[in-house]
């Protein structure tokens, strides 16, 4: 069987997919829409955005594309995977309603507690008086998230009040997140180490992957403003096999059960953000997508081909499959343009990538580059 791959995307995350899909002896040829620099050296890149779901389906229909696999959480809440199975087409990832785990905080949680799934307290407010009085009879510090996507920027932990009233004007009065933010969840504090583990699911049964940590705030020594990744490693010494054992029997399959119990129709990537807890694993939240820059840190680790793996979360065969893991860590560090998570300079160039890529044991993964003249 050989065949013909598209990847959807075109930051480090789709970067790292790609490369680990380029070395399957069952792929033939393979598309990146819109891809980066970096990935045009594996694939061909397409200039389609990957929000632009009309132009992919018919893209992928044109070219007879055995498999799509999206990246970015975006096309997955807009419903890409429902247009291309209308058409017939092979995606992996959820349909628009299983891609509301990550496109509504609040579905997913209310999820959570009909699952048994431990995670935080949390209450939701589409009022910004009413959540304001939550706040007031509350005591510090607070978790204000943004319910719809932000881009990995639209939660905040607010250590006193008034903290979490400018979060809550940054939503409700501002509309620094648009929609994303007409709704909001005013959650528990908790405290302990966050670790990711992510899943295949097939519909019902799960594929867990490797745990990996990853570092949000911008700063060193985890200081400053959140971001969308700003490093990650794998495996985690900090994570018990015990930890591990209890995320996938007592989240992961109760979660995939509870999704299936609903008629949710999800064949993808599940990702659980964690937090360990002296009460054990609880979710923070979760993503429908593979994580970034976890991807970078775990997918050179995974010794076993990755494409089986996907055809079989698709067409709902995970029970049969296994994978194995190489015992050598793995660390991602990112590089962005100075100012960021803010405003900064875009456009410049990038020097020294042929030397790093040249160092053993060094890969580099692209996001949102692009071939200069």
């Amino acid at each position: 069987m050989v065949m013909k791959v598209l990847v959807v995307g075109g930051g480090g995350r789709e970067h790292a997919l790609a490369w680990k899909i380029s070395q399957s002896p069952l792929v033939d040829k393979m598309w990146c829409a819109p891809g980066n620099a970096g990935m045009a050296s594996i694939a061909e890149c397409v200039d389609i955005k990957a929000e632009d779901i009309g132009a992919l389906a018919d893209f992928a229909s044109r070219n007879r594309v055995d498999l799509t696999v999206v990246g970015p959480e975006a096309p997955l809440v807009a419903g890409i995977a429902d247009a291309f199975r209308e058409k017939g087409l092979t995606l992996f990832g959820p349909d628009r309603e299983a891609a509301l785990m990550e496109g509504s905080k609040h579905f997913a949680k209310q999820l959570m507690l009909e699952a048994g799934v431990p995670t935080g307290r949390a209450e939701a407010f589409t009022d910004y008086d009413a959540a304001v009085d939550c706040v007031r009879r509350g005591s510090p510090p607070y978790v204000v998230k943004a319910d719809g996507l932000a881009a990995g920027k639209g939660v905040v932990v607010a250590q006193d009040d008034r903290a979490a009233y400018e979060a809550l004007r940054a939503c409700f009065l501002e509309k620094r997140f648009g929609e994303a933010g007409n709704k909001v969840l005013i959650e528990e504090f908790l405290s302990g180490q966050e670790v990711s583990v992510l899943t295949f699911v097939d519909g019902e049964e799960i594929l867990p992957l490797a745990p990996a940590q990853d570092y949000k705030r911008v700063g060193d020594g985890d200081t400053g403003p959140n971001t969308g990744g700003m490093g990650s490693y794998s495996p985690v010494p900090l994570m018990s096999d015990e930890d591990y054992r209890r995320v996938v029997e007592e989240i992961l399959r109760p979660t995939a059960r509870a999704m299936a119990a609903r008629g949710m129709h999800y064949r993808g990537i599940l990702y659980a953000g964690l937090i360990l807890t002296g009460e054990g694993p609880k979710v923070l939240e979760f993503n429908v997508r593979f994580g970034d820059p976890e991807t970078q840190a775990v997918l050179p680790r995974l010794k076993s081909d990755i494409v089986p793996a996907m055809l079989a979360t698709v067409q709902g065969g995970l029970s049969g499959v296994s994978l194995e893991w190489s015992e050598e860590p793995c660390v991602t560090v990112v590089v962005a343009s100075g100012g960021y998570p803010g405003d900064y300079r875009r456009g410049l160039v990038i020097e020294g990538l042929e030397e790093a890529g040249s160092v053993e044991g060094v890969t580099v993964f692209h996001a949102g580059t692009r071939l200069g003249p």
